[in-house]
């Protein structure tokens, strides 16, 4: 593998350039892409100069956007970026949205750099040299009993099948209200993750797994000691169907929670 404390100096800078870029243009002109979904300006002018920027410096990387597709796919190591990780919240306002690029290797994320851009917060990670924010390590909760707990949930499905898909969302969602501290839904899963590495969240429940979402966060949240897994316990990767990122201690009580709304789901 490519020398990766490099290619987090690489990562670095080019989120860099993404911030400073969400920070000063104007959201302009704010398009639909389905139902309930939209894209803006920014989200082109980021990923537009991102992949310019890391084809010059690493042209042998492949790279995804989530707004424009892939170049090289089938290399072995490939960039994955979210421009803009809650275009929604970005849209209305709301501060609560993030610059995500990651790492792939093979179907492993093994690299992320996550910025808040209106927060003045950065987290960052690659395998096997730790996890930071600034430069202090990153730490997840200690905490072991879901009542104490605050959860992140991702957004409910949208589009065709909608009603259908967000069956287990509701039930999720009834469980935690019934049985962890708090419930939390923040508009990017970005945010999650990096919350979860840092311990602000006790764990985050997506039953999603778009790489250009999940690469950063889940590269951040392993490093720092955060288990990352699928709907079913098993190690995540990027073919998992969901993404569960949850302080070590919470591994038992929010898979039964999840095996419980399963059931519930089924009656």
């Amino acid at each position: 593998m490519s020398d990766l404390g490099a290619l987090l100096e690489i990562a670095s800078a080019a989120v860099d350039r993404a911030s400073s870029l969400v920070s000063r243009m104007a959201v302009g002109e704010v398009r639909s892409k389905g139902d309930r979904d939209m894209v803006s300006n920014i989200d082109f002018a980021v990923e537009q100069d991102l992949r310019d920027f890391l084809a010059r410096e690493t042209p042998e990387l492949g790279f995804l956007g989530e707004e424009r597709g892939s170049v090289s796919p089938a290399r072995q190591l490939t960039w994955a970026l979210d421009p803009v990780d809650g275009t929604a919240n970005l849209v209305n306002g709301i501060p609560l949205c993030a610059v995500s690029l990651g790492l792939v290797s093979g179907e492993s994320s093994v690299l992320g750099v996550i910025d808040l851009p209106f927060l003045g917060q950065r987290f960052k990670a690659a395998r096997g040299l730790g996890a930071h924010a600034d430069k202090q390590p990153l730490t997840p909760s200690a905490r072991d009993e879901l009542s104490q707990a605050v959860i992140a949930i991702g957004d409910y499905a949208v589009g065709a099948h909608a009603h259908k898909r967000n069956e287990l969302r509701f039930a999720i969602t009834q469980l935690l209200a019934e049985r962890a501290l708090r419930v939390r839904m923040l508009g990017s899963a970005a945010i999650d993750l990096a919350w979860v590495a840092s311990g602000r969240l006790d764990g985050s429940i997506a039953l999603s797994n778009h790489p250009w979402d999940m690469v950063a966060g889940t590269a951040i949240a392993r490093e720092a000691g955060a288990l990352v897994l699928d709907a079913h316990g098993r190690n995540h990767d990027l073919l998992s169907a969901a993404t569960i990122a949850i302080a070590p201690g919470l591994r038992q009580p929010l898979l039964q929670l999840l095996t419980d709304a399963r059931k519930q789901v089924a009656e």
